[in-house]
């Protein structure tokens, strides 16, 4: 009964240890949670300088996003930018992760490129973003080179074409978060067991039976985190199409997204629309986890 009590008295820190998480987690996200599905019931914007609400409008918020039919846009055009720059990011990632974890290759200054691959994560978005916009408009220096080499007869409207402003927000997606990708990669990698490199190898295994026969299928649980958070990264894609574009997702809207939606309604004070669409955001990121882990985590017959 003493060791018992001695048990007890022990655990207790456990639970003192995680207050600070409990209550950090309530106030910076329960509570606003709670809050933002309070207010998407409620009809709360402001027209001129008058404050209209907060009125009960029930369901309402909810069927006038649906109805206007801008959401499944917005959603397609977040999808086709996630998609675009995830792809490069994920094969550049393991390609560079395959390399850098291979004692045969024996590369040289390893730290120092590993440290430069990571460099780009670190930049803020806003300045890539402008760094972009810098190099890829009209009268800017890809377009001058261009006309140099006698690629194209004219500046070519990088901003004004739809296919190229998508291309763009991708790849500085990409380029910013290879790096971190790379790491959790390496990390994964570096943690299997190398006796079954050298089995594999022992029984005359090339290194591409090796990478697709041991390496990926031991990855998948690093695989899946990567492409989740990857996914919800990309829901949330907000700060560089908002800053390429100057907040309009032009060309006719096809690189607004989700997020860029989302400001629009809070930043015209119209909190029971935002509250709405909060609440889909949320439902959908939901959904889409939940798909792409079932997808990946599916058990092999």
């Amino acid at each position: 009964m003493n060791k018992k009590s001695k048990v007890v008295r022990y655990n207790k820190w456990g639970y003192i240890f995680l207050i600070p998480f409990i209550v950090i987690f309530l106030v910076f996200q329960m509570i606003p949670l709670a809050s933002t599905i309070y207010n998407s019931f409620f009809e709360n914007y402001r027209a001129g300088l008058k404050q209209i609400g907060p009125n009960f409008v029930g369901l309402q918020n909810y069927v006038t996003i649906i109805s206007n039919g801008d959401l499944p846009t917005y959603f397609k055009n977040t999808m086709i930018m996630w998609v675009m720059g995830f792809i490069p990011q994920i094969l550049l990632s393991l390609l560079l992760g395959a390399w850098f974890t291979d004692p045969s290759l024996r590369l040289k200054f390893q730290t120092f490129f590993k440290t430069v691959i990571y460099l780009p994560n670190l930049i803020m978005a806003s300045a890539f973003a402008m760094l972009f916009f810098t190099l890829f408009a009209d009268s800017g220096p890809i377009n001058s080179i261009l006309l140099q080499l006698g690629v194209v007869k004219e500046a070519f409207k990088f901003m004004s074409n739809e296919w190229s402003v998508r291309g763009l927000v991708a790849t500085m997606n990409c380029l910013m978060w290879f790096g971190n990708t790379t790491i959790l990669l390496m990390a994964g990698m570096l943690g299997i067991d190398p006796s079954l490199f050298e089995a594999a190898q022992v029984d005359g295994a090339t290194a591409n039976q090796i990478f697709y026969k041991i390496t990926l299928p031991l990855l998948k649980p690093i695989l899946i985190y990567v492409m989740i958070t990857s996914l919800i990264g990309g829901i949330q894609m907000f700060d560089v199409p908002q800053i390429l574009t100057n907040g309009t997702g032009d060309p006719m809207r096809s690189s607004m997204t989700l997020i860029m939606y989302l400001n629009k309604h809070l930043y015209s004070k119209n909190y029971g629309l935002g509250g709405a669409l909060s609440v889909f955001l949320f439902i959908i990121t939901g959904i889409l986890s939940l798909v792409v882990y079932k997808f990946t985590n599916s058990k092999e017959k």
